[in-house]
């Protein structure tokens, strides 16, 4: 088993990452022992991974990590570096690499003040692995500030330093930085290998696993949640029965609240654990007392925690929205297709009965006024337009077709 295994579906990117921490380890090999240097390499100082949600962007780019810091001995005797189950390669796969840094958006943007530190590491070497590895989760959520500290880290890198950054799409980073990347893109993984991945990876019932991964249209990560946690089966049939629940305002504006309520909660179950976690850590840190006491000059650090955490909150309050308004799109998609007599797979089989009744009852021209709906819904939430005000909108809309 290697670092690559785990990437569902994206076996021509896997092999040309294998390729460059090959020659990675090649350089680091010969500097080491002051050796000529090769003459051609795959590695770059910059990598930029894109692909559709649920590709797996952030797992390819911390596999890659991963492999960039192994130190399995095998490597000495031809082996490919990426082996999974050393030191280098654990560590970096679970987040606890001290030369592997992760930057992820806590709220709508990736603010200057989040990017400070990690750039001014960039600049050094690493202190124990043989990278210096920096990965940016949502390079497409970079503001304009801290975006250009990042054109110029990557502009003029340390020469061991490496930064893989990951965006659904080239159009979402600036032209300046792009520029100055590798770019690999990924491709949605088929339900068939999202769904193997499941059974053989967490031990999920075959059926189940096929259903996860049908309904979630080969995004790895919702499919896994989905075939494990009950409360997330039940929060996604709740919003896959709002079409047939409209049929006058008041019913609109309920389901829209019940949404919205269902999101909230969804989020405050997600970040809950987090936030916890992190404020006794950061407690424990600073020398908190007995009974939670903390030290004087601590309260400015936990207040700044506190507000991370609530930008956190809002982020996932919205992700966990965007994913119901994703459902609903995928529900309206299915009613098409029967419109149209398609022969493209249902993504909600469990609900033919609905899907037959509105799929008979409106036009496809209703039908896609109705996901253009959902869609400015989405384009909404994206301008920071209240969640409530927003989704009513959409409801409305829904209703009138």
């Amino acid at each position: 088993m290697t670092v690559w295994d785990d990437l569902v579906g994206q076996e021509k990117v896997s092999e040309q990452l294998d390729a460059a921490a090959r020659d990675a380890d090649a350089l680091v090999t010969a500097a080491a022992a002051d050796g000529p240097l090769p003459e051609a390499s795959r590695m770059t100082h910059a990598w930029l991974f894109t692909g559709p949600p649920g590709a797996g962007r952030s797992q390819t780019a911390r596999a890659f990590a991963a492999a960039l810091q192994c130190v399995s001995p095998d490597r000495a005797l031809g082996g490919a570096p990426g082996c999974g189950f050393c030191d280098g390669c654990h560590t970096a796969l679970i987040g606890t690499h001290a030369d592997v840094t992760t930057v992820a958006a806590v709220g709508a943007q990736i603010l200057a003040a989040d990017m400070r530190d990690t750039v001014r590491k960039s600049f050094t070497s690493p202190a124990n692995g043989r990278w210096q590895v920096i990965l940016v989760e949502d390079a497409e959520r970079l503001n304009e500030k801290s975006a250009n500290a990042v054109l110029k880290a990557v502009e003029e890198p340390a020469p061991r330093t490496v930064w893989l950054l990951c965006a659904p799409s080239l159009e979402d980073v600036l032209p300046t930085i792009r520029s100055r990347c590798r770019h690999l893109n990924l491709r949605t993984p088929s339900v068939e290998a999202v769904a193997d991945t499941l059974v053989r990876r967490d031990g999920i019932e075959p059926g189940i696993a096929s259903a996860a991964s049908r309904a979630t249209q080969g995004h790895v990560d919702r499919a896994r949640r989905l075939a494990t946690d009950e409360r997330a089966r039940a929060r996604r049939a709740e919003v896959l029965r709002l079409p047939l629940r409209i049929d006058d305002v008041g019913a609109c504006l309920r389901a829209a609240q019940e949404l919205v309520d269902a999101a909230t909660e969804d989020s405050k179950e997600l970040a809950e654990e987090i936030d916890v976690k992190e404020t006794e850590e950061l407690k424990a840190a600073l020398g908190a007392v007995q009974g939670g006491r903390m030290p004087r000059g601590t309260a400015g650090v936990m207040k700044e925690l506190e507000e991370k955490q609530k930008r956190r909150r809002t982020r996932t309050q919205r992700d966990s929205l965007d994913q119901a308004l994703s459902d609903l799109t995928g529900f309206y998609r299915d009613v098409l297709a029967l419109q149209f007599g398609s022969r493209v797979a249902l993504a909600n089989t469990d609900t033919e009965d609905a899907l037959d009744r509105l799929a008979r009852g409106s036009t496809p021209e209703s039908t896609l006024r109705r996901i253009e709906a959902i869609a400015a819904c989405r384009d909404a939430l994206d301008r920071n337009v209240a969640p409530l005000l927003a989704v009513e909108a959409m409801t409305m809309a829904l209703r009138a077709g």
